[in-house]
């Protein structure tokens, strides 16, 4: 898939959905306009939030590990994208280089951005998903709960009903002040998870 056809976004913070207490990664483009929540795991949500805050762990979380496999082995992250919005679930390529060779890998969407976050690498979504996830919502202003009306990943935890996760949400005109509202309550603590 082409970047062409692709809006590159950037990670607008994490937020915990009010309904199911699931952790949601909510990417956002350049401009602000466009806003694509996914509902994660809560270690890929703690992982996402360490890359954020920079915070170092006192043993490397896998996604730490995997970068540093990476650069040691001169393994270059070039971009992630997200492709496709199939059955209420994202999915998602990391897109490698080695040398002038690529490598394109199948990865759920949070361990890709938990990836590009650590190697400074763009997120691009797939202009499709977008036109799927802005079909697929309804404009009802609010934050859709996860297992109801919201788009997951596959793998994630706590998911109510599979098959209806996405009803008709706009992301694109929630209110903005809202949604700065949501992602300024965020508490890194809440992305912890107790060993």
């Amino acid at each position: 898939m082409s970047e062409d056809t692709a809006v590159e976004m950037f990670v607008g913070g994490l937020l915990l959905d009010p309904h199911t207490q699931a952790p949601v990664v909510v990417l956002k483009d350049e401009t602000g306009e466009i806003h694509l929540p996914i509902w994660i795991g809560i270690a890929e949500a703690t992982s996402i939030a360490s890359a954020i805050k920079q915070v170092s762990m006192a043993r490397p979380l896998t996604h730490d590990l995997m970068h540093e496999v990476f650069l040691e082995l001169g393994v270059r992250v070039e971009r992630i994208m997200i492709t496709e919005l199939k059955d209420s679930t994202y999915f998602a390529e990391l897109i490698l280089a080695v040398g002038d060779k690529a490598i394109i890998l199948d990865s759920r969407p949070s361990d890709a951005i938990a990836i590009a976050l650590r190697a400074a690498a763009p997120i691009f979504v797939a202009q499709q998903v977008l036109e799927k996830a802005k079909v697929a919502f309804s404009s009802s202003g609010q934050l859709p709960p996860q297992g109801k009306e919201g788009a997951t990943e596959e793998g994630s935890q706590g998911e109510e009903d599979p098959n209806a996760r996405i009803q008709n949400t706009d992301f694109k005109n929630i209110d903005k002040d809202r949604w700065q509202e949501i992602l300024n309550a965020l508490d890194p603590d809440d992305f912890k998870y107790k060993m």
